[in-house]
């Protein structure tokens, strides 16, 4: 299942509108094992600092962690679109799984397509069972959206390399069995970076860590890293040396894909509550749903909630089908979603008046989760410099 049909038309691809049978089976099979859960299971996992493995493990005992993933490594040899699903339905449910976007859409996909049959053998089939989870460290405390400016340097010391620098925001360390590190190895004549990737055990020698508290609900923590001479081996260089740009690319455009519909599902989450509570409130004799005052801006949030969503789609059909026009795509569908969710959450919480910051209500709680989109992966000003730039052709601005 893909979401994308190929017929008469010739070797385009069509994006399907009208999901399949096989699709609406899948969503309601996540669906399912997230209610059973629940979103007040979910927030006692932050509040105890849990890592909601029970639900990680429900999901990849039935095959829904590694659906991407290739089939002999134990995945289902489907496509993003299908991960997509999956990471829609578990936030629509109120259990938004932040490592589906770091450990299964960036880590897993960059192994697949760049690793070696010795790096395959020993991580994917573990990702696609969920028995390993793998965290992705790129953020640097002065390179900012600016990867060509990463600082981390993997120095080549006889046949292996050494790291040495400082990564911040790496989100899942603490329940991490690998970590995927993007260090500089080398400088371009114009003194851009040039990257490779390596993966790193989370208590290798050297490397040390501090916790950075957030306000954002969710069991994985974040964390700045210290690379102090942590020496890695020759097995664990991610595709060739000097040339992790292209892979960090292709690993960052699923990751905005992931990021942006996690955030159409917050949404939805959001959506539904709100209705079914304006329909019960009754005030003045009738549901306060009946006054346009409260109906039309969560209609209005339905819309622009089902516009992103088509974006995204587009966004994850072009990944899929490997059509250089993604990066653009998929940084517009991650700013429509991002400004989709936020909006239908904030209405959400308007609507409930008090209640919408009662934490009973499961609200305000997966708020800053969704806002966080605006930042993460790239902020809200690099998308539009970007689509300035690229799309419209403007001067470059930065």
């Amino acid at each position: 299942m893909t979401g994308i049909n190929q017929d008469d038309l010739g070797t385009q691809p069509v994006m399907r509108l009208v999901p399949s049978d096989e699709e609406k089976m899948l969503r309601d099979s996540v669906a399912q094992i997230a209610q059973s859960f629940g979103h007040s299971y979910f927030m006692r996992q932050v509040r105890e600092r849990g890592s909601a493995s029970e639900l990680w493990g429900a999901l990849g005992k039935q095959g829904f962690l590694g659906v991407c993933l290739p089939v002999e490594y134990g995945g289902g040899g489907q496509s993003l679109w299908t991960l997509m699903v999956v990471a829609e339905e578990l936030a629509a449910a109120g259990c938004p799984m932040v490592p589906l976007v770091f450990s299964q859409a960036i880590c897993g996909q960059l192994i697949a397509k760049y690793g070696t049959t010795e790096q395959k053998d020993a991580w994917l089939e573990g990702i696609a069972s969920g028995k390993q989870r793998f965290s992705f460290a790129i953020t640097e405390p002065d390179a900012g959206s600016n990867s060509h400016k990463i600082s981390t340097v993997a120095e080549k010391v006889g046949d292996h390399w050494v790291l040495r620098g400082t990564k911040t925001f790496i989100s899942g360390v603490e329940n991490a069995d690998q970590i995927v590190v993007v260090a500089r190895t080398g400088q371009r004549a114009d003194g851009r970076g040039l990257l490779s990737l390596f993966v790193v055990e989370p208590d290798a020698e050297g490397l040390q860590r501090q916790h950075i508290p957030t306000a954002v609900d969710v069991p994985e923590q974040q964390w700045t890293l210290f690379f102090e001479g942590v020496k890695v081996g020759p097995g664990r260089l991610i595709g060739a040396e000097h040339e992790g740009l292209r892979a960090v690319f292709d690993g960052l455009n699923p990751e905005r894909i992931l990021g942006a519909i996690q955030t159409i599902g917050i949404g939805r989450y959001a959506l539904d509550k709100a209705v079914q509570y304006v329909r019960e409130r009754n005030v003045w004799g009738v549901p306060i749903g009946a006054h346009q005052a409260v109906a039309h801006p969560l209609a209005k949030a339905k819309i622009e909630l089902e516009s992103a969503r088509l974006l995204v789609q587009k966004a994850c059909m072009l990944y899929d089908v490997g059509d250089p026009g993604v990066g653009e795509v998929a940084n517009m569908a991650k700013y429509a979603a991002a400004e989709a969710g936020v909006h239908a959450i904030d209405q959400a919480i308007q609507v409930h008046g008090g209640n919408g910051v009662a934490l009973e209500y499961g609200l305000t709680d997966m708020y800053w989760l969704a806002r966080l989109i605006k930042i993460a992966p790239v902020s809200h000003e690099m998308v539009l410099n970007y689509v300035a730039e690229h799309t419209l052709g403007l001067p470059r601005s930065y």
